[in-house]
Order: structure tokens, then sequence, then C-alpha cells
């Protein structure tokens, strides 16, 4: 038998917090017998909350998230 190493998973969290930090966010794979899916946690602690999407949903998701980013990033950029 032959093994293979996959990564399955990022934890995204600011510098120096530790992983179970409630500004942590899991970004990892998941298989529900139905093909991979991407799934995103956050708040491990207290009272987890997912969203999960495949890779064929991902570039409307990413375009619409991409398009408020840049409306966050505009509206700051002209307040003083």
């Amino acid at each position: 038998m032959t093994y293979e190493t996959m990564v399955s998973g990022y934890l995204v969290l600011p510098k120096g917090e530790p992983i179970y930090s409630e500004q942590a966010t899991m970004i990892q794979l998941e298989d529900e017998a139905a093909g991979l899916f991407v799934v995103v946690k956050q708040c491990p602690n207290t009272g987890e909350q997912k969203i999960s999407f495949t890779h064929e949903e991902w570039p409307q998701i990413r375009q619409a998230i991409d398009r408020l980013i840049k409306v966050c990033r505009d509206k700051d950029e002209v307040q003083p």
C-alpha cells in the first residue's frame, strides 16, 4: 500500500494569537460523499458558523466578494 500527503486546510488568524482564537478562520476541504467542498468556519469556541461551496460556485462567490471589498476600500479612502 502506498500513501500520499494531502493538504486539507489552512488556519488564518492574527499573528501571535493562539489557534483557538475567536478571530481564527479555518478553511478546509470536506467530502460529504458527493465530492469535495471548500468550507470556511469561524468562531469554533462560541458556536461554529460555516459556509461551504463547490469549485463551480467559487468564481461567482469570489467575484461578489471582490466587488464588495472594493467598495469598502473605496469608502475608506474617501473618509478623512
